[in-house]
Parts: structure tokens; C-alpha cells; sequence
């Protein structure tokens, strides 16, 4: 896991508890997974089993656009760190509730070159911002 403060990263706001606003990456899309702590979080960390309830909005590298966004459903996901992608899997831990998160995930660390439904292409890097409301 990397932490960078490289400059063709996404910048994200700092608006806690609302839909975050992402600018567009620029450049080559990092090869390694990069986190990036945006708002810190309180209270006990998320481990490798815990179950989390967050908000998250998702980008492509590519595009520059975001695909998806649980802020516009309204509602957030639950789900346990065991079910979900490798990015999130080993970019997740150590957040804590309240905490906001960029996740900048490689396409081994994502979904590879099947990609994911019409969105997500082959061979994508995924730009996730990922909000903590609860972690059981």
C-alpha cells in the first residue's frame, strides 16, 4: 500500500457528511494502490473482518467521470471487507467512522480485464472516495 501526494491524483473535498466533489486525474494511472486520507476518522479502526456501512462515489481514471455513487441512491452500502474487491480489501483498514478515504486502485486490486457492467471498461483504474458512517 502506497500513500501519495502525487500531483495527478484526484484532489477530493473535505465537505464531511456530504457527497464529496472529486476533480479529474490527470497523467498515467498509478500501477500500485494508493490511499490517501482525506477527513481522519474517531474511534476504533476498521480491521480485515469487520463489516462496513459507508458512502462512497466511484470514478474511472480513464474518463475522468464518476460511474457510481451511493450519495445519489441515498443510501449507504453494507458489507462485509471479506466480500469486497482487493483494493478495497487492503485500502480500507485503518479508517475509521467519520473518516473519508481516496482509494486510487490498480485493475489487478479491481476488477481486472473483465471490468464490471457497461461502466467500468477493461483494465480499469477505479477512483473510489469512500466515506465511514459505521463499522461492525
Amino acid at each position: 500500500m502506497t500513500t501519495s501526494t502525487d500531483s495527478n491524483l484526484p484532489t477530493v473535498s473535505s465537505n464531511a457528511g456530504a457527497k464529496p466533489t472529486i476533480s479529474k486525474p490527470s497523467g498515467p494511472a498509478p500501477t500500485t494502490l494508493i490511499t490517501k486520507d482525506i477527513i481522519e476518522g474517531t474511534g476504533n479502526p476498521a480491521i480485515a473482518t469487520s463489516t462496513m456501512t459507508v458512502h462512497y462515489t466511484l470514478m474511472t481514471w480513464s474518463k475522468g467521470e464518476v460511474v457510481e455513487s451511493s450519495w445519489d441512491s441515498g443510501s449507504p452500502a453494507t458489507f462485509p471487507l471479506a466480500n469486497v474487491i482487493k483494493g478495497w480489501q487492503q485500502g480500507i483498514p485503518g479508517m475509521k467512522v467519520g473518516g473519508r478515504r481516496l482509494l486510487v486502485i490498480p485493475p489487478d486490486l479491481g476488477y481486472g480485464a473483465q471490468g464490471a457492467g457497461g461502466a467500468i471498461g477493461p483494465n480499469e483504474t477505479l477512483v473510489f472516495v469512500v466515506d465511514v458512517i459505521g463499522i461492525a
